[in-house]
């Protein structure tokens, strides 16, 4: 008897969650409907594979892993990058993937960010057990703080150790670009320099570009999770990498936030090759 009423709830819940709606839904930038496998085999096309994300949403960090988890089974020699690490972090991500310190020791001593526990740790993990080499792409932020009120001349006093940490010098920076041109936009009005701020912006993109340069030289396949903003449109880190290897086989996944899941809004259909909604009440860290 009590197994039965186990049964009937759950089949509630199942019910429930049908009542609902689908919790995600990933689109192709057309509007047509696609799911996990169709996404994983245009991901198995691609060289490099950029997941553009909303940093504090755990369904969206979710999802991330599972791409990950479906390209590791068709392909294992995966490179992987994030911006949530520095490049000043890589002796110590080397350093715990290679057990030389402890999984506490490398999370005392790199710059986590505040929900890296809840939403990253578990694709940290994987890539650790799997063997994959992680990149540390961004820059480190007091260099993008400092490029962001004094302009990117700022950077050439630096010392060369210093200068290792960042794209090499002098970094091209084209206002005009659509995403770029939006920021100096939303920043007027706003304290500060916006040409300075995007400058700094720029810095962000043309680091995390050049941090996979090596890699993608090399012939391996790269898996990269971005804030959304630094992919969008094709433009941020991946108008650098075009520059560099014009013919790079790039799917650029996109995550936005709708109401309703089942239909993708005209605003957020060019933002990438594949996007993927998620409904704005899903969970947030922060």
């Amino acid at each position: 008897m009590r197994s039965c009423l186990v049964v009937f709830l759950m089949l509630i819940c199942v019910s429930a969650v049908k009542a609902q709606g689908e919790a995600y839904q990933f689109f192709t930038s057309k509007g047509k409907k696609v799911e996990m496998k169709q996404v994983l085999k245009k991901a198995g096309e691609a060289e490099a594979v950029f997941f553009g994300e909303l940093h504090n949403n755990s369904l969206g960090h979710w999802l991330q892993l599972q791409v990950l988890k479906g390209m590791y089974d068709e392909y294992q020699d995966l490179v992987v990058g994030s911006e949530i690490f520095e490049r000043e972090d890589q002796l110590n991500l080397d350093e715990w993937f290679a057990d030389h310190i402890s999984e506490s020791s490398f999370e005392s001593e790199a710059k986590l960010w505040k929900n890296y526990a809840i939403d990253y740790r578990p694709l940290l993990r994987f890539s650790k057990e799997k063997g994959l080499k992680f990149i540390a792409t961004n820059v480190p932020r007091k260099y993008a703080s400092l490029v962001s009120k004094r302009g990117l001349e700022a950077l050439d006093s630096l010392s060369p150790q210093a200068k290792t940490y960042i794209a090499k010098l002098p970094v091209e920076v084209d206002m005009s670009l659509p995403g770029y041109a939006a920021m100096k936009e939303m920043m007027h009005g706003a304290p500060g320099n916006p040409e300075f701020m995007i400058q700094a912006q720029a810095l962000k993109d043309a680091t995390m570009a050049e941090s996979l340069f090596a890699p993608i030289s090399a012939g391996k396949k790269i898996f990269h999770i971005n804030g959304a903003y630094h992919s969008k449109d094709g433009e941020g880190i991946l108008w650098y990498l075009k520059k560099e290897f014009p013919d790079l086989k790039i799917l650029n996944i996109h995550m936005v936030t709708q109401d309703q899941v089942d239909k993708l809004e005209d605003e957020n259909s060019k933002a990438g090759e594949i996007i993927l909604v998620l409904p704005s009440d899903s969970h947030i860290t922060y």
